[in-house]
């Protein structure tokens, strides 16, 4: 996942609402999201490779989220996959700020990561390249391949296209649509991360589009006060081509 914005507590009547495009070579092999067969209580997509995710929700408003840190210095040490920090996440009952505690305590076993776990309560990040746990505020949030709310051309542009959103009644054709923009920005707006001119504009735009590497996914969560959960995702080829768009309406358990 390499794009992630979040409404926390920001409007009146829908306290989580989150828009997210997920990054990644298209030969990596991947399940659509979908209710999970031996973890009903999991709506989520699955990569197969290493059986995490990158980004889900339950029933009892578990949601979590994780990107990687791009760094072309990264040693790339870390022997466990990213995405199950996401899945064991919404697969205890340990409160979040209990879970980013635990974790906080591993970082080492994990290459750079971003992490946004929440517990209907709480939202919390955490990245290892970071300086420890910090739960978050009301507000909108953006998190891209560094720090949350590193001011990155699509970080800053998506958050201010959610702040619009979110002062009207969020929906999912509105936050998918502005998921989708492939415009890349200037180069003086690009950020260095050490991978070369060329390839910080591949991976600028908001939505990627790259015959071996992009964006595969993008998905929108909206969860309302009165109980119902509204989850997309809308799945793209290695040419940018729309494929599919997964639909869910769930009721929060109480």
């Amino acid at each position: 996942m390499c794009l992630i914005l979040i409404a926390w507590q920001a409007h009146r009547d829908y306290p989580l609402v989150v828009a997210a495009n997920r990054d990644e070579f298209h030969s990596r092999p991947t399940s659509a999201a979908g209710i999970w067969s031996d973890r009903p209580h999991i709506l989520a997509g699955r990569d197969i490779e290493a059986m995490g995710t990158w980004l889900g929700i339950t029933r009892t408003l578990r949601f979590a989220a994780v990107t990687n840190f791009r760094d072309a210095l990264d040693p790339g040490i870390g022997s466990r996959s990213r995405g199950l920090l996401t899945r064991e996440f919404l697969e205890c009952d340990d409160a979040a700020a209990s879970y980013v505690s635990r974790v906080g305590a591993q970082l080492q076993a994990y290459r750079g990561f971003n992490l946004l776990v929440g517990d209907g309560r709480e939202l919390w990040w955490l990245s290892n390249r970071g300086n420890g746990a910090r739960r978050l505020g009301p507000g909108i949030y953006g998190l891209s391949n560094h720090l949350l709310d590193t001011p990155w051309p699509k970080v800053a542009r998506g958050k201010a296209s959610l702040d619009h959103a979110t002062s009207l009644v969020p929906a999912i054709e509105p936050l998918l649509g502005l998921l989708a923009d492939t415009s890349v920005p200037s180069d003086d707006e690009l950020p260095d991360t050490g991978v070369g001119i060329e390839r910080e504009r591949l991976l600028a735009a908001t939505r990627i589009v790259s015959p071996a590497y992009g964006t595969r996914s993008s998905s929108v969560l909206i969860v309302g006060r009165d109980g119902r959960l509204q989850f997309a995702e809308r799945a793209y080829d290695a040419q940018g081509v729309e494929t599919e768009t997964m639909r869910y309406e769930l009721r929060v358990a109480a």
